[in-house]
C-alpha cells in the first residue's frame, strides 16, 4: 500500500503497513500461552486462572464438543457475559473451524429466534439466569445441543453446580462437567485458513431485524494487529509496560465486536490480564480500578465515561494515576468530555470501527491526539467520503461526505442476506451510513449518521451538533437530539436531556442556551427531562428509540 499523506502522524513505532500472520485467530491466544503459562489470564471477582489452565479448558471443551458433533462450518451460539466462560467457549469454538454467533444475554425471545433461524445454529452455550427465554425457543427451533453454565462458578472455584442443581432440560450439557469430563487436551486437527468464516457479529439492529456481519479469521487477526500494534511499545503505550505487569479492564462486553477485539483479543495479544466485569455498575467499576492499582488499557464508551468524570470520588480518587490509557470507541464523543478525562491526568484516545470492520479500523495516534476527531486510518485502512446521495462521487475538501472505507478488516458480507451485503459493499469499500469531514491532515472527524440528519424547512441539521453545544453546559450530564415529523417544517428538533445529579433547569432555560450557541434552525423547540435515556448493551445512546417514541405518540 502506497503511503498516505496521514501517515506522518503515526506514532513513532507503529507500522505503516503490517504482514499479518496466516494463522487462524485463536492462535494468537495459544503462542501467549505457550510464552506467558503462569501469567494470570482472567481476574474474575478474586478468582485468578492462569493462561495455561485457559488452554487446558479450552482444548478439553473443543474436544468435547467435537465428540457432540460439532464440526468445521457449524455455528456456535455463545449467549453469556464477561465471564471466564466465554473466554473458553470462544477460543473452543474456533479451534474447531466453527463459527462463533455473538449472542447479547438481554435479547428478547423474539430476537434470539431470529437469530437462531437465521445462522440455522445447532449449538448454544449460554447461562442459568436466561434459561426462561431458552428453554420454549431450543424446542421451537430445534436445538441440539444446548450447554449451560452458572456464571457464579468460577466465582467460588471451577465446576461448583452441577446439571442437577440447574434443572436442565433432558439431553441438555452443564459447561462444567463437559470439561471435566473429557481429559484430551490435545489441540483439534482442524485445517483453518484465513478466509474461513470465525464470527458472526450482529448490528444493533435498531432498523428492523439485526444483520450479521460475517467476518473471517483473518479479519480478527488483522483487527487484533491492527489494535494491538497501534499501541506498540514506546513512551505513550500500554505495552511499555512489563507482561507481568500488564491489565485490562473488560466492561466492554465480549459478545459485542468492540469488546471482543479491543479488550479480550487485545490482552491476548499483549499478555494481559483481563479484569473482567460482567456489568457496568460506576461504583463496581472505580473499585475495581482503585484495587487494580493500576489498570493499563480501558477501552470504553462515552456513556461510562461520562459516569466516571461525573462521579463525586473522580477528583479526589486522582484517577490519572489508577488508568494507562482510556480508549473511547462505540459513539462520537463530545469534546467538552474529552477535556474533562484530559484534565484528569489520564491518556485518552479516541477510535471508530462498526460491526462491519472487526471493531476499531481508524484511530486517534497517542502522540498525536486531535480532539473532536476520531482520527485517521490504521495500517493498511483506506477512506473515502463520498456524495451522500449518490454514493459514488468524491466530494470535494472540507465538504461533509459519507464516510466509506476498505482494508483487512472489512466483512466478508452480511450472513444469508447477499441484498444488504450487495448495498453495503461496493467494489470492496464498504459504505458506513456515516457523514464525515476531513482536514488538512487527514484527520477525520464525524458530522453525524446518514440516517440520523433531520431535515427541517429544507435544512440540514446534524444532531451531533446540537449535542455538542449541549454537553458544554454546566447542568447537562446527556443529551440526545432527534427530529420528529412536523406538519410545516417536514421535521423539528427536540432533545431529550438527563441533568447532572442535584441540578434543575426548565426548557425555556435551555432553549435560550441554545439560540445563543447556533443559528435559529437548529435551536430545538421541545426539550424533554428525562432521569435516563435509553441505551444499548455497549452503552451507546439508541436514538431511534426516542425517536419511535414520539412518532408512536402522533399517530394516536
Amino acid at each position: 500500500m502506497t503511503m498516505r499523506p496521514w501517515q506522518k502522524f503515526y506514532d513513532y513505532y507503529v507500522p505503516q503497513t503490517i504482514r499479518y500472520p496466516q494463522y487462524p485467530a485463536q492462535r494468537i491466544f495459544q503462542l501467549t500461552a505457550g510464552q506467558c503459562p503462569n501469567k494470570v489470564c482472567t481476574s474474575f471477582y478474586g478468582s485468578e486462572l492462569t493462561f495455561w489452565q485457559i488452554r487446558e479448558q479450552v482444548l478439553r471443551l473443543a474436544n468435547a464438543l467435537a465428540a457432540q458433533g460439532v464440526k468445521k462450518g457449524d455455528r456456535v451460539g455463545i449467549q453469556l457475559p464477561n465471564c471466564p466462560q466465554f473466554v473458553v467457549s470462544y477460543l473452543a469454538v474456533l479451534h474447531l473451524g466453527g463459527i462463533v454467533v455473538n449472542i447479547n444475554p438481554l435479547y428478547t425471545p423474539t430476537e434470539l429466534k431470529f437469530i437462531f433461524e437465521n445462522t440455522s445454529m445447532e449449538t448454544l452455550i449460554t447461562f442459568d439466569m436466561v434459561l426462561p427465554n431458552v428453554r420454549p425457543l431450543a424446542k421451537e427451533t430445534g436445538l441440539k445441543r444446548v450447554i449451560v453454565s452458572k456464571v457464579t462458578d468460577y466465582i467460588n472455584g471451577f465446576g461448583v453446580s452441577t446439571a442437577k442443581s440447574l434443572e436442565l432440560e433432558e439431553g441438555w450439557l452443564h459447561f462444567s462437567e463437559l470439561i471435566e469430563n473429557c481429559k484430551d487436551t490435545r489441540p483439534p486437527r482442524v485445517l483453518i485458513v484465513p478466509d474461513d468464516p470465525a464470527m458472526i457479529q450482529f448490528t444493533g439492529g435498531t432498523t428492523g431485524f439485526p444483520k450479521g456481519a460475517l467476518l473471517t479469521h483473518g479479519n480478527l487477526v488483522a483487527a487484533t494487529f491492527q489494535c494491538g500494534m497501534w499501541a506498540s511499545p514506546g513512551a505513550y503505550s500500554p505495552l511499555s509496560q512489563p507482561q507481568q505487569e500488564r491489565s485490562a479492564l473488560c466492561v466492554l462486553p465480549y459478545f459485542h465486536v468492540y469488546g471482543n477485539i479491543t479488550a479480550m483479543n487485545w490482552s491476548f495479544f499483549g499478555c494481559a490480564t483481563q479484569v473482567l466485569v460482567p456489568r457496568f455498575d460506576i461504583d463496581e467499576i472505580l473499585d475495581t480500578i482503585v484495587k487494580s492499582g493500576h489498570i493499563t488499557y480501558f477501552p470504553a464508551v462515552p456513556t461510562m465515561i461520562t459516569a466516571i468524570v461525573n462521579h463525586p470520588k473522580a477528583a479526589s480518587l486522582d484517577l490519572g494515576k489508577y488508568l494507562g490509557l482510556l480508549n473511547s470507541g462505540g459513539a462520537p464523543m463530545p469534546v467538552e468530555l474529552i477535556e474533562r478525562v484530559i484534565d484528569l491526568g489520564i491518556t485518552f484516545s479516541e477510535g471508530y470501527g462498526l460491526s462491519e470492520t472487526s471493531s476499531i479500523t481508524i484511530a486517534n495516534p497517542l502522540s498525536f491526539n486531535k480532539v473532536g476527531s476520531i482520527g485517521i486510518p490504521m495500517a493498511d485502512n483506506d477512506f473515502r467520503l463520498v456524495d451522500v446521495e449518490n454514493g459514488v462521487e468524491d466530494v470535494k475538501p472540507g465538504t461533509p461526505g459519507e464516510l466509506i472505507v476498505k482494508g483487512p478488516t472489512v466483512m466478508k458480507g452480511y450472513w444469508n442476506n447477499p441484498e444488504e451485503t450487495k448495498n453495503q459493499l461496493r467494489d470492496g469499500w464498504l459504505h458506513t451510513g456515516d457523514i464525515a469531514q476531513v482536514d488538512e491532515d487527514g484527520y477525520i472527524f464525524i458530522v453525524d449518521r446518514k440516517k440520523d440528519m433531520i431535515i427541517a424547512s429544507g435544512f440540514n441539521i446534524y444532531p451531533r451538533e446540537i449535542e455538542e453545544s449541549l454537553y458544554e453546559h454546566p447542568k447537562v450530564a446527556e443529551a440526545v437530539a432527534v427530529g420528529i415529523p412536523h406538519d410545516y417544517r417536514g421535521e423539528t428538533v427536540k432533545v431529550f436531556i438527563v441533568l447532572q445529579p442535584g441540578a434543575q433547569a426548565t426548557e425555556e432555560e435551555i432553549i435560550e442556551y441554545c439560540k445563543q450557541k447556533m443559528t435559529a434552525y437548529k435551536v430545538p423547540k421541545i426539550v424533554e427531562f428525562r432521569d435516563a435515556v435509553p441505551k444499548s448493551a455497549v452503552g451507546k445512546i439508541l436514538r431511534k428509540v426516542l425517536r419511535d417514541e414520539e412518532v408512536a405518540k402522533l399517530k394516536k
